[in-house]
C-alpha cells in the first residue's frame, strides 16, 4: 500500500501550483478579462489556503477528498493556461467563444472545490468567513463573455465563411479587423506568422483525428491567404508569368481578351460577380438572383422554367475561370500600359497612368503584378524627364497608388534611387509639389509607425530638408503638417539634418535639442552651427525659443563647452530684446565672474567673455544690460578697474585686447563717472597709450577711441606721448584712416582736447601734414568727426601764431568754414564762426600793412577799392577778410537763428570787425548787412552770457552818432528793462547795460531821459 501523503504537504504544494496558476493567468493575450478574473480569484485562494495552512488543518477524509479535488481543478485551470499560452493571436481570437467558456467552466470548478474545503473546516476560517463565502459565492456564479467587438469580427468571419465569400476584398478587411483586435501588425511577415500558426493548429488536429476542426481550420486559412499581407511574393510571380506565357500569342496591340459567354449573366448581360448555380445548374450573379427571387419571381431568369427549389450555391470552378480570365485581361493591360510609358507621348502617358489605377483599384494583386512587369521601375525613371506639370503630377499620384500598403513596391522604388526623382519634384508648381509629399509620406510612415530604414535612405539620397521648411512655411497647413512630420523624423535619424534646418531658418529641431539631448549631442551640434551666419531676426527667434539658458549651463562645464557656448552667445547677442533675455538669465554676473576668474593662459575665454561684455554694451546700450537676474546694476566702478588690469599684461593678444577696450569705451560713455574711475583710480591713460605702438591695427583703433573718451576728462601726457619718436606719424596714419570714420573721429577729437599750448606739438603736425589731414575731414568725413576736426583747427587759428592761420587759409579751410555755416549741425556752425573770429582778429592789422605796400602803385585808385570794414586793401589769402570770405551774411543769418551757441559764436566774430578804437567802418557794415537789430533782439530772448557779449558789440556801435540815431530808440527799451530803470545796481549785465544805455544818452542829438539820473 502506497503512502499516504500528510494533509499540510498536499495543502502546500496546492498553494504553490494556484500562485504559479495565477501568475500566468496574467500573461495570456486574448480574453484578458476572463483571464486576469481567474487569477484574482487564484491570488484571493491562496490568502484562504495560508490560513488553513496556519490553523492546522484536520485530517479527516472529508478534508483530504476536497483538497485533492481543489488541487486537480487548479492544475486543469494551469493545463488551460498553458494550453494558450504560446498560441497565435489569430488562431486565439479565433476560438475566443471557446476559451472564454473553458475559463468560466474551470473557474465554477474551483468555486465549488473551495466551498468543500472550507465547509470541512469552518472553525479555521471563522475569522475569514464573510470573504471566503464572498469567494466561493463568486467563483461558482462567474459569467463570462466574450468582448462585443471580438464577436463582431467572428460573426462577420461565420457570415463570409458560410456565404462563402472567399475574394481579396472581404480578406483585407477581415484580417486588418483580426490584426487590429490582437495587436498585430498588417506586415507581410506578422501575417504570415499567423498563417503558419493556423497550419500547426491545424496538423495538430489532423494527428488528433479531429475533422471539423481541419475543416474549420482550412477555410479559415484560404480565406486569410487571400489577403494582400499574406500572399507569397514567389508564388504570385509565378502566376504573372504563367499568365504572361498565355498572352503571348495574342495581338500586342490588343488590350483585352473577350469574356466566354459562359461569363456573361443573364441577368445583367455583364460578366458575373460571385457566380451561384440554381438548382437547375445555370448560373448568375448573387446580387442579381437575388435581387430576381426578391421580387417575387420563382422562374429561372432565362429559360423562363419554374423552380421548385429557389436555393442556390457558389459556382467556386466558374468564379475561377473568369478570375484568371481577369487576370489574362490585367497582363494585356500592363503589357500595354509598359508601351505608352516608354512613347513619350503626354497623352498616351497620361492614358497609361489612368490605367494603372484602375488596375490596382480592381485587383489588388496588380500591386505586385505592375511591379513585376517593370511599371513601378518605369514610372520611376520617366519622371525626371517630363516637363508636362500635369503628367508629372499624375506620375508620382499612380506611384503612391502602387506603394499604399505594399512594402516590397516601397522597397522598390527607394532601390532605384526614386528618392532622387521625387525630392526634385517638391519645388515645382502647387500640384506636383503635393503630390510629391505625399508620396514622400506614404514611403516614410506605415501603420506600425516610421520606417527608419526609408528615412535614412531619403536623408542619404536627395535630401529635401531644405524644400519641406520651404512647405513648412507656405500656405497650405495640411502640407505644412505632413512637411513638419516629415521633417522630424528626419532629423531624429540624422543630426546633420538639424543643422540643415538651422540653415533654412527653422530652429525648432535644433532648440530642442540643445535643451533636451545629452551633452555629447549638444557638442555635436554647437560645433557645426557656431560658425553658421545668423541675420538678426534669426537670433532673436533663437533666443526666443529658449536658447539661451542651455548655453549659460554649458558654460559651466569643461573648457570646450565653454568655448563653444560663449561663441554662440557672442553671435546671439545681436539686439536689445536677446540682451534683456540674456540678463534676465542671470548671465552677466556669470560672465563677469568667468572672466575675471580664468587664467590669462586660457586666451579663448577671455577673449569671448570680453567680446559678451562688448555685444551688451554696444548700440549705445552702454550698462542697461549690466545688471543681475533682478535688474539691479552691477559694481561699474569694480568692473571698470578689472577690464583695465588686463591691460597691463603685455603678453594679451588682440582678440582679448580689442574687445576690453571696446567694452570699456561703451560702458564709460555712458556715464561720465566712469571716466573719473577710469582715469584718476586705475590710471587709465597710461595703460591705453602703451597700446598705440601695438602690431595689431585693429587694437590701436579701438584703444584711440578710448583714449579720446578719457581725455575729454584729463589729457595729461598724451602730448608728450605723441612727441616721441615715429609716433605722431602713426597717429597722423589714424587720421588719413578714411576707411574708419570711428577711429578718424576720435582721433581728431583727442587732438581737439589736447592744450593749445604746446607749440612743438602745433608745428609738428603742420610739419608732418597733419593740418592737412585735419582739412580732409573736413571735407569727407562724417559729421561727428567733422565737428572734432573744427574744434582741432583752433590749434592753429591762434591769433598769435599768424604763420600757422596763413597756413590754415592757403590750405582753403576758408570756403569749407564758410560752407559750415550754411550747411553744418549746430555744433559745426558755432565752431567755424569761431574759426572765423579768430582769423578775423588779425584781419585789420593785416589790411594795413597790405595797403601801405600797396600804396605807390595804387595812389590813383578810388576808396571804392579799399574794404568797408578794415580800410585798406583785403583779400582772404593775405588778410583774412570774412567779407572777401563771403562769411558775413552766413554770420548774419545765424543771428537770425536764435540758437545761443551759434549766435555767441557770430556775435563774437562780427566784434571783430569793430575795432574800439575806430569804430565807425565796422559798425557801417554791420548796419548795412542788418547784423544791428538781431543783436538787439538777442537782448530779448538770449542767456545771460549771451546778452553780455551782444551789449559788447553795442557799446561799440554807440559809439558812432549815426548808430545811436538809427537804433537808439529801439535799443532804450531793451536797455531799460535790462537795468530796471536804475543805471544803479549790481551784477556784471546790469552794469554793462547801463553803460551802454549811458553811451546812447552822450551821443544821442535828440535825448529824453527814460533813466533815473540821467537828464536831457
Amino acid at each position: 500500500m502506497a503512502d499516504i501523503l500528510p494533509i499540510g504537504t498536499i495543502l502546500a504544494v496546492a498553494i504553490i501550483q494556484v500562485i504559479k496558476t495565477a501568475h500566468a493567468a496574467k500573461d495570456i493575450v486574448i480574453e484578458k478579462e476572463s483571464f486576469r478574473t481567474l487569477s484574482a480569484h487564484l491570488f484571493d485562494i491562496v490568502h484562504v489556503l495560508k490560513e488553513l495552512e496556519l490553523g492546522k488543518l484536520n485530517e479527516s477524509p472529508t478534508t483530504r477528498k476536497a483538497l485533492e479535488n481543489l488541487e486537480a481543478d487548479v492544475k486543469k485551470a494551469n493545463s488551460l493556461v498553458e494550453k494558450y499560452k504560446n498560441r497565435g493571436r489569430f488562431y486565439l481570437l479565433i476560438k475566443c467563444r471557446h476559451i472564454v467558456k473553458e475559463v468560466q467552466d474551470v473557474t465554477r470548478s474551483i468555486g465549488k472545490s473551495l466551498n468543500s474545503l472550507c465547509l470541512a473546516n469552518t472553525e479555521i476560517l471563522s475569522g475569514i468567513s464573510d470573504q471566503v463565502t464572498r469567494l466561493q459565492n463568486d467563483m461558482q456564479r462567474a459569467e463570462f463573455a466574450t468582448c462585443q467587438s471580438q464577436l463582431q469580427i467572428l460573426d462577420k468571419l461565420d457570415h463570409g465563411l458560410a456565404s462563402q465569400k472567399l475574394d481579396n476584398g472581404f480578406a483585407n478587411d477581415i484580417i486588418v479587423d483580426i490584426a487590429r483586435a490582437v495587436g498585430v501588425t498588417v506586415e507581410p511577415s506578422e501575417i504570415r506568422k499567423e498563417l503558419d500558426s493556423f497550419k500547426r493548429e491545424k496538423e495538430e488536429a489532423e494527428n488528433r483525428k479531429e475533422r471539423a476542426e481541419v475543416y474549420f481550420l482550412e477555410q479559415i486559412i484560404e480565406l486569410l491567404s487571400r489577403a494582400d499581407a499574406a500572399r507569397d511574393y514567389e508564388h504570385v510571380k509565378d502566376q504573372y508569368m504563367q499568365r504572361l506565357r498565355v498572352i503571348e500569342c495574342h495581338d500586342p496591340k490588343s488590350e483585352s481578351i473577350s469574356p466566354f459567354k459562359a461569363f456573361i449573366c443573364g441577368i445583367t448581360k455583364s460578366v458575373m460577380v460571385d457566380p451561384v448555380s440554381l438548382s437547375n445548374g445555370t448560373a448568375y450573379s448573387r446580387v442579381a438572383i437575388e435581387a430576381w427571387f426578391g421580387s417575387g419571381e420563382k422562374t429561372d431568369p432565362i429559360t423562363g422554367e419554374p423552380l421548385e427549389d429557389l436555393s442556390f450555391r457558389s459556382n467556386i470552378q466558374l468564379r475561377q475561370s473568369i478570375e484568371e480570365w481577369k487576370e489574362l485581361n490585367y497582363c494585356m493591360r500592363i503589357r500595354s500600359c509598359k508601351a505608352k510609358l516608354m512613347s513619350e507621348n503626354d497623352s498616351s502617358v497620361k492614358d497609361a497612368l489612368y490605367q494603372i489605377r484602375d488596375l490596382i483599384k480592381e485587383n489588388s494583386i496588380n500591386k505586385d503584378w505592375i511591379s513585376i512587369g517593370g511599371l513601378t521601375e518605369l514610372l520611376i525613371n520617366i519622371l525626371p524627364n517630363l516637363d508636362n506639370q500635369q503628367v508629372k503630377t499624375e506620375v508620382l499620384v499612380t506611384l503612391k497608388y502602387a506603394i499604399e500598403g505594399h512594402p516590397r513596391n516601397k522597397d522598390l522604388l527607394v532601390e532605384n534611387k526614386g528618392f532622387c526623382h521625387i525630392v526634385p519634384c517638391l519645388v515645382c508648381e502647387l500640384s506636383p509639389s503635393k503630390a510629391a509629399l505625399e508620396l514622400i509620406y506614404e514611403l516614410m510612415f506605415e501603420e506600425s509607425g516610421q520606417n527608419v530604414d526609408y528615412t535614412r535612405e531619403l536623408s542619404r539620397q536627395c535630401n529635401p530638408v531644405s524644400f519641406l521648411v520651404t512647405i513648412l512655411k507656405g500656405t497650405e497647413a495640411v502640407l505644412a503638417e505632413k512637411a513638419h512630420e516629415i521633417l522630424q523624423k528626419l532629423v531624429d535619424v540624422d543630426e546633420e539634418n538639424v543643422i540643415i534646418c538651422a540653415k533654412e531658418e527653422w530652429y525648432g529641431p535644433l532648440v530642442d535639442l540643445i535643451v533636451q539631448g545629452p551633452k555629447s549631442t549638444k557638442m555635436a551640434i554647437l560645433r557645426k552651427i557656431v560658425h553658421l551666419e545668423l541675420e538678426e531676426h534669426n537670433t532673436k527667434l533663437l533666443c526666443e525659443l529658449g536658447f539661451i539658458p542651455p548655453l549659460l549651463e554649458m558654460a559651466s562645464a569643461d573648457l570646450e563647452a565653454k568655448e563653444l557656448s560663449l561663441s554662440m552667445l557672442v553671435k546671439l547677442l545681436t539686439c536689445s530684446e536677446n540682451k534683456l533675455l540674456f540678463s534676465a538669465a542671470g548671465a552677466v554676473p556669470l560672465i563677469v565672474d568667468l572672466m575675471c576668474s580664468s587664467p590669462l593662459r586660457i586666451v579663448i575665454i577671455l577673449a569671448k567673455c570680453s567680446e559678451i561684455l562688448e555685444k551688451l554694451s554696444s548700440n549705445g546700450d552702454g550698462i542697461k544690460f549690466l545688471v543681475d537676474e533682478n535688474g539691479t546694476q552691477l559694481n561699474l566702478e569694480s568692473l571698470v578697474e578689472n577690464l583695465l588690469a588686463f591691460l597691463r599684461n603685455p603678453r594679451l593678444p588682440y582678440s582679448v585686447l580689442r574687445p576690453v577696450l571696446s567694452s570699456l569705451f561703451k560702458i564709460c560713455e555712458s556715464q561720465s563717472g566712469l571716466v573719473k574711475t577710469a582715469v584718476l583710480t586705475a590710471g587709465g591713460i597710461s595703460l591705453v597709450l602703451n597700446l598705440l605702438d601695438h602690431a595689431d591695427s585693429e587694437t590701436r583703433e579701438a584703444a584711440i577711441n578710448l583714449l579720446f573718451l578719457f581725455s575729454n576728462h584729463e589729457p595729461l601726457g598724451v602730448a608728450e606721448f605723441l612727441l616721441k619718436p615715429r609716433r605722431l606719424e602713426a597717429f597722423i596714419g589714424l587720421l588719413e584712416n578714411t576707411n574708419k570714420s570711428d577711429v578718424q573721429k576720435a582721433a581728431v577729437g583727442l587732438l581737439a582736447n589736447l592744450p593749445k599750448s604746446e607749440v612743438m606739438l602745433t608745428r609738428k603736425l603742420i610739419e608732418l601734414e597733419g593740418l592737412k589731414a585735419i582739412i580732409e575731414i573736413l571735407q569727407s568725413g562724417n559729421m561727428e568727426a567733422k565737428e572734432n576736426a573744427l574744434s582741432a583747427l583752433f590749434r592753429f587759428t591762434d591769433p598769435t601764431n599768424i604763420e600757422a592761420q596763413k597756413i590754415v587759409v592757403e590750405l582753403g579751410t576758408y570756403s569749407l568754414l564758410v560752407d559750415f555755416l550754411k550747411n553744418g549741425s549746430v555744433t559745426a556752425k558755432a565752431r567755424a564762426a569761431a574759426l572765423i573770429g579768430d582769423l578775423s582778429m588779425r584781419s585789420s592789422e593785416l589790411s594795413i600793412t597790405s595797403s601801405s605796400g600797396l600804396w605807390c602803385s595804387c595812389f590813383r585808385r578810388t576808396r571804392a577799392n579799399f574794404c568797408p570794414a578794415h580800410g585798406g586793401i583785403c583779400s582772404v589769402k593775405g588778410t583774412f577778410c570774412l567779407l572777401e570770405a563771403k562769411a558775413l551774411p552766413e554770420l548774419v543769418k545765424l543771428l537770425h537763428g536764435e540758437v545761443h551757441a551759434t549766435t555767441y559764436e557770430a556775435i563774437q566774430t562780427l566784434s571783430t570787425l569793430v575795432e574800439k578804437e575806430s569804430p565807425r567802418r565796422g559798425a557801417h557794415v554791420l548796419h548795412e548787412t542788418g547784423a544791428v537789430v538781431p543783436i538787439l533782439e538777442v537782448l530779448n530772448w538770449g542767456s545771460e552770457s549771451l546778452k553780455v557779449e551782444a551789449l559788447e558789440v553795442l557799446e561799440k556801435v554807440f559809439m558812432v552818432t549815426e548808430m545811436v540815431d538809427l537804433y537808439g530808440s529801439t535799443a532804450r527799451l531793451a536797455l531799460v528793462r535790462l537795468t530796471g530803470r536804475s543805471i544803479h545796481g549790481d551784477g556784471h549785465l546790469h552794469r554793462k547795460a547801463a553803460k551802454v544805455l549811458l553811451l546812447i544818452e552822450r551821443h544821442s542829438r535828440s535825448s529824453i531821459s527814460f533813466v533815473t539820473g540821467v537828464s536831457g
